[in-house]
C-alpha cells in the first residue's frame, strides 16, 4: 500500500538533515544511556519478590479486564497507592499507566477555560501535549529564569481576564536534556506569595535525591508546599508506570475527568505487584547510596570538560550539530561504551549534545575509561 506523499516528504526532510530516528536493539556495551539509574530494572530479586508476592496473594491474572471504572480496579490498587502516599508524605495518590498518560490526563483536565499555564521551555514533551490540549492559555519562559517568569505573568495579565483566574506553574525537578534542577525553593515562595498552583514533574529524581530516593522535593522538605507532584517509574524504579500525588480533592477530580485514566484499561496485577516491590525496595536499597557516590565520581572526573553543570544521574557534554554529535556517539559505541546522540529537533539546534546517564553499576574505572575515550575522539 503507498504511502501519503505528505509523509514520505516529511521523512526524507529528515533524512536530509541527518534527524531520522530508527530503533536499535540491545548492545553488550557499558551502559551510559538508560534511565535504569539503580538497576531495578534488571534486579533478579524484584522480579523474583513480585512473583512470589502475585503467588501468596492468589493473583493468577494475566490483565486488569478494564478500566478502573469498570472492572479494573482492585485492593491491589489501592493499597499501592497507599503504600506510595506513605513513601512520598502525600495525602492522597493516583496511578496511571505510563508517565505520558499522567502529563496528559492532568494537563488536559485541570486547567480550565480561562486559566493559565506557564512552563518552563524545557519541559517534556508529554506535558507540552497535555498543555496543548487544555483549554487554558499558556505561555512559556525561559529555562529555570524566575526573574523572566515573573515578568510573563506580568505581561500577559492585560489579555487575561483576572475574575476566577487560576494560574498553573509548571517545571521539573531535574530537566531530563539538560539534569540541572530550578530553585524550587524560590519557585515556592514565589507561587505562596501570589497564589499560582504550582506543578513540579519529579520522574528524574526519583530514586536519586532524598536518603531513600524520595525525591528533590522531599530532600529539600518542600513537598506539601506543591499542589501536584508527578512521579514516573520507568526511570530508577525500573517498572512500569505513574503516580500523581496532591490532594484528596484533586484525585477525585481527576478520577472524573482525566480522560487518559478514563478511557484506558487498568495496569495488570503484575505490574502493580511490581511497583509496590520496586518502592519496597527502594526504602531498604544501597543502591542509592551508590548512585551518589557514582555521580560524585564522575564530575569529579569531568571538571575540566564543558558539561553543563548538574548534580542529578544525567550529564550532558554539548557538541553543536547533528551530524558531529552522532559521529562523537558512534566513535564512543565503537569502544565499548553505550552512549547516545540527543539531535534536534528534539532539543534546539545548535544545542546538540551527548547525553550521559549513570548507575548506581557504574564503576569508577568505567568512568574514567569513558571520559579518556571521550577527550580522544572530541
Amino acid at each position: 500500500m503507498k504511502t501519503p506523499k505528505k509523509l514520505q516528504a516529511k521523512l526524507q526532510e529528515r533524512t536530509q538533515k541527518n534527524t531520522l530516528r530508527r530503533l536499535s536493539t540491545e548492545k553488550k556495551t557499558i551502559d551510559f544511556s538508560s534511565n535504569d539509574y539503580l538497576g531495578f530494572a534488571k534486579s533478579e530479586t524484584i522480579f523474583n519478590k513480585t512473583h512470589q508476592f502475585l503467588v501468596d496473594r492468589n493473583l493468577q491474572q494475566n490483565g486488569a479486564t478494564g478500566s478502573r471504572l469498570l472492572s479494573g480496579n482492585s485492593k491491589l490498587y489501592e493499597e499501592v497507592e497507599a503504600h506510595i502516599c506513605t513513601f512520598h508524605n502525600s495525602e492522597a495518590a493516583l496511578l496511571f499507566n505510563s508517565g505520558y498518560d499522567a502529563n496528559i490526563g492532568f494537563f488536559s483536565s485541570v486547567p480550565q477555560r480561562g486559566d493559565a499555564i506557564f512552563y518552563d521551555e524545557y519541559i517534556h514533551a508529554s506535558i507540552r501535549d497535555g498543555i496543548n490540549m487544555s483549554n487554558a492559555k499558556s505561555y512559556k519562559f525561559k529555562h529555570n529564569d524566575l526573574d523572566d517568569l515573573a515578568k510573563k505573568i506580568n505581561n500577559s495579565s492585560q489579555k487575561l481576564s483576572t475574575l476566577n483566574q487560576d494560574i498553573y506553574i509548571v517545571t521539573e525537578s531535574v530537566f531530563s536534556m539538560d539534569g540541572d534542577s530550578p530553585n524550587l525553593q524560590e519557585l515556592i515562595t514565589f507561587c505562596n506569595k501570589n497564589n499560582y498552583y504550582l506543578v513540579v514533574d519529579e520522574a528524574h529524581a526519583l530514586g536519586v535525591f532524598g536518603t531513600h530516593g524520595e525525591g528533590l522535593l522531599q530532600k529539600l522538605g518542600v513537598e506539601q508546599e506543591v499542589f501536584a507532584r508527578i512521579y514516573t517509574f520507568g526511570k530508577a524504579l525500573g517498572c512500569h508506570g505513574a503516580v500523581i500525588l496532591g490532594s484528596n480533592e484533586l484525585r477525585t477530580y481527576l478520577v472524573n475527568f482525566a480522560r487518559s485514566f478514563v478511557y484506558t484499561t487498568g495496569l495488570s496485577p503484575h505490574a502493580v505487584a511490581t511497583i509496590k516491590i520496586a518502592y519496597n525496595e527502594l526504602a531498604e536499597t544501597i543502591a542509592t547510596k551508590q548512585l551518589k557516590d557514582t555521580i560524585a565520581t564522575f564530575k569529579q572526573a569531568t571538571q575540566q570538560l564543558k558539561f553543563i553543570p548538574s548534580n542529578s544521574a544525567i550529564h550532558c557534554y554539548i557538541i553543536s550539530g547533528n551530524k558531529n554529535v552522532k559521529k562523537a556517539a558512534t566513535q564512543l559505541q565503537s569502544k565499548g561504551f553505550d552512549v547516545k546522540p540527543i539531535v534536534s529537533p528534539t532539543i534546539p539546534e545548535g544545542k546538540e549534545r551527548l547525553r550521559f546517564c549513570l548507575h548506581a553499576y557504574n564503576s569508577t574505572e568505567e568512568i574514567e575509561e569513558m571520559i579518556n575515550t571521550l577527550t580522544s575522539v572530541h
